[in-house]
């Protein structure tokens, strides 16, 4: 495939996950049900295939970060405790290759700016726990270390670069809306249509950024 039809294919993948993630926000306000699990499933393996076709040699960890969300995204609709675990467990999975790619990209490198990142997020993810946990029933354990990845993820991809960073924030946000739900919180209005324009778009930026930064090393 030449370059130009390559990157046709790339802005083709991307309005089709733009497409996507529209329609899929679409229908939670309008109450689709139907329409938000059809569209759910498609969201990441679009996103990896536009990030596969962006590059001639994407980091080989970015597609699996994705694909494992996709598995999470599809286990979560299921429902139930089971389908719960799984889900967390193929997140859990993502968040690893997120950290160990961002990790070998040099995230780390600036250890003082890392610190202070890390300080941070460490403090937000100890809040975050203290105040949840009462309300976490058998899940405390599960989630406590799940959302330790998550804050990892957050960490690493701020030393990467701005899109990345703001990624990992937003895919923290979008998860700790979700843990406030399984710790019996008052919804905020909108609650499920925030939960996921976070994630699209956390997900959109880890993966662009992610590629930002590998077309520097080219």
């Amino acid at each position: 495939m030449t370059i130009t039809r390559r990157l046709r294919a790339a802005r083709g993948l991307l309005s089709g996950y733009a497409a996507a993630s529209a329609a899929h926000l679409g229908a939670i306000v309008t109450g689709a049900s139907v329409l938000q699990h059809a569209t759910k499933p498609a969201l990441m393996p679009l996103l990896a295939a536009h990030s596969l076709a962006t590059a001639e040699k994407a980091p080989k960890l970015l597609a699996p970060a994705l694909l494992l969300s996709a598995g999470g995204d599809v286990a979560l609709q299921l429902g139930g405790e089971t389908a719960f675990l799984a889900g967390m467990g193929s997140f859990a999975a993502a968040h690893v290759c997120y950290v160990t790619m961002f990790v070998k990209r040099g995230a780390l490198t600036d250890r003082r700016r890392s610190a202070v990142v890390a300080a941070a997020y460490g403090a937000a993810w100890a809040g975050m726990i203290s105040q949840l946990w009462p309300g976490l029933g058998e899940l405390k354990i599960p989630v406590a270390v799940y959302s330790l990845l998550l804050a990892s993820t957050a960490v690493t991809s701020a030393g990467i670069n701005w899109r990345a960073g703001l990624g990992g924030g937003l895919f923290l946000l979008s998860d700790t809306l979700i843990a406030t739900q399984l710790a019996e919180w008052k919804e905020l209005p909108g609650h499920e249509f925030w939960i996921m324009a976070t994630y699209v778009v956390a997900q959109y930026l880890l993966a662009s950024g992610t590629l930002k930064h590998a077309s520097t090393d080219e």
